[in-house]
C-alpha cells in the first residue's frame, strides 16, 4: 500500500474511497515517524486509479505533515488527480516536485 524509501513514500494501491482511511493511517503513521525539517517525496506514480477521495487523503497528509514540521512534495500525480484537483479549484494546493 504504502512503501517507505528512504525519504519517499510509494503510494502502490488505488486511492479510492474502499481504502481511503486505510491510505490515511499508513500515509499518517509514515509522516509522523519522519524527523522534524525532512522533506518527503510522495510519490504517486504507481497510483492506478484515484477519486475524489485521493486529494482528501491527500490534503490530510499535507496537514500531519504541516503538524510535524515536515515538508511534503508530490511526485509523478496520475493525470486523473491532477485532472480532479483542477475540477474542485484546488490544483494550486497540491505541492507538486
Amino acid at each position: 500500500m504504502i512503501a517507505r524509501d528512504n525519504g519517499t513514500l510509494c503510494v502502490s494501491a488505488p486511492m479510492l474511497i474502499a481504502n481511503a482511511a486505510d491510505l490515511l493511517a499508513a500515509g499518517r503513521d509514515s509522516l509522523c515517524s519522519a524527523p522534524p525539517a525532512e522533506l518527503v517525496l510522495i510519490d504517486l506514480g504507481q497510483v492506478q486509479e484515484v477519486d475524489s477521495s485521493a486529494l482528501s487523503v491527500v490534503f490530510a497528509w499535507l496537514r500531519t505533515a504541516a503538524r510535524q514540521g515536515v515538508g511534503v512534495r508530490l511526485v509523478n500525480p496520475p493525470a486523473s488527480m491532477l485532472s480532479l484537483a483542477e475540477l474542485y479549484g484546488v490544483s494550486e494546493l497540491l505541492p507538486l516536485a
